[in-house]
C-alpha cells in the first residue's frame, strides 16, 4: 500500500489562489484571506472539483441567479 500526500489548490474563476501557510488548516479565515483579493468569494460556493493533475482542487463558484 502506497500513501500519497495531495496539495490542495483553491480556484476561482480559473484562477489558483495563493495560500498563507498559517491559514492552511482554517477554511473561514482562508474565504476570508482570498475575499480580500476578489470580494465576490464571499458570497460564492465552495464546490470540491476532484483530483486533477495530483492536487486536490476545491473551486469557488459563483452563485448564479437574479437580483430582489
Amino acid at each position: 500500500m502506497q500513501i500519497d500526500h495531495l496539495a490542495r489548490v483553491y480556484r476561482y474563476d480559473g484562477i489558483d489562489l495563493p495560500q498563507p501557510p498559517h491559514l492552511s488548516n482554517d477554511p473561514q479565515g482562508l474565504r476570508a484571506y482570498h475575499a480580500t483579493l476578489y470580494p465576490a468569494i464571499l458570497n460564492a460556493d465552495l464546490v470540491d472539483a476532484g483530483v486533477t493533475g495530483g492536487v486536490h482542487v476545491t473551486e469557488y463558484r459563483r452563485a448564479v441567479g437574479t437580483k430582489g
